[in-house]
């Protein structure tokens, strides 16, 4: 009895060895099921608590994963994780030292001309999503051989730049002799028209420039003021009445050529899918958003408005043409025709800026 019981135990022993040996494949499948396909790294330049990072970089990572039914991964990097400066973004992109990154070619003056043409004077909506559409359209015929070497994902533009100062701003004139920080060569070349001195620096030091009277403000869209504690720091705020506006900035978002072509077809058409105008718009819409959000906190907080008389909007406007002529000029030095870019510009802009 005791022989047939071993034997019994046996053979329950070797079914359950059988049984699992059948399972553990399974459960390998499922978890080679589970792995990405595709491991992608995205960098830039933000902190993970700014919108940009938030409200549109994150989001648009995991519907794109979602999308493709959890085949791809995308790592985001921000800060500056992986090394480097916001200026290098393009090179490491390029270069295959990150897969997607998100830069700014206000970073790297003159490098991508062509592109510059929304971020003359006078030539963007005041609101981001106009400008962003107009932006798209734009890059489809201009734009391809300037980022030739990467594959973009989306272009898109900032609202307009509002005027945050430590004095109050009713005219133009009340600019003269401030030093305001301002985003883009070409704001400061806007403000030096009026008087203004305008100081390029970079966002991370405008709050300890505001607290050492270094500055007495600066040229920023609604969005990125609070971060900078630029609407705890300056309590006057102007604005121009009309579009087009003084200033925007134009943003990048592109991949590694070759890794980009190494995906499946249909992992490309998931990321076709949502690049172009889909991502872009939903980039825009942050800083339209918030423009409305951050405008209403500093009424509440007791802050100065100002919409600047339409006459001086009109004077500015015809005192920044010499800008827009010297960059013509320079242009033609890139073999490029300025005033055929331009007049495309301001025709996509206004044909997009509709109420």
């Amino acid at each position: 009895m005791r022989v047939e019981k071993v034997l019994r135990d046996r053979r329950r022993f070797l079914r359950l060895l059988g049984s699992g040996a059948m399972v553990a494949p399974a459960l390998i499948q499922a978890g080679r099921a589970q792995s990405p396909e595709i491991s992608l790294r995205l960098h830039h330049f933000l902190p993970p608590v700014a919108n940009i990072h938030t409200k549109f970089l994150a989001p648009w990572a995991r519907k794109l994963e979602s999308d493709a039914g959890g085949r791809i991964r995308i790592e985001i990097l921000p800060s500056m994780q992986l090394g480097g400066t916001p200026a290098d973004l393009f090179d490491q992109v390029r270069d295959g030292i990150v897969d997607i990154a998100w830069f700014m070619p206000a970073n790297t003056p003159g490098r991508f001309p062509a592109i510059e043409t929304f971020e003359l004077p006078f030539v963007a909506a005041k609101r981001a999503v106009p400008t962003t559409k107009a932006l798209t359209a734009f890059a489809g015929n201009s734009l391809k051989n300037e980022f030739r070497d990467v594959h973009p994902i989306c272009f898109w533009a900032q609202d307009q730049g509002i005027i945050h100062a430590t004095r109050p701003i009713k005219t133009a004139e009340d600019l003269r002799r401030l030093r305001l920080e301002a985003p883009t060569r070409f704001a400061v070349d806007a403000l030096k028209v009026v008087g203004a001195l305008g100081i390029l620096m970079p966002d991370s030091q405008i709050r300890d420039a505001l607290t050492q009277k270094a500055i007495d403000g600066c040229l920023m869209p609604w969005e990125k003021a609070p971060a900078s504690k630029v609407t705890e720091l300056t309590k006057y705020h102007a604005e121009l009445p009309d579009s087009p506006t003084l200033d925007t900035s134009t943003s990048v978002l592109a991949m590694n050529k070759a890794r980009y072509e190494r995906l499946p077809l249909d992992l490309k058409q998931i990321f076709d899918a949502n690049s172009g105008e889909v991502a872009a718009v939903m980039a825009a819409t942050v800083f339209d958003e918030q423009a409305v959000t951050v405008s209403e906190m500093v009424r509440q907080h007791g802050d100065t408005i100002t919409v600047l008389p339409e006459p001086e909007s009109r004077r500015w406007h015809k005192a920044c043409e010499p800008i827009t002529e010297a960059w013509i000029r320079r242009l033609k030095e890139y073999g490029l025709d300025g005033e055929k870019l331009l007049s495309s510009a301001r025709s996509l802009v206004q044909q997009y800026d509709v109420a």
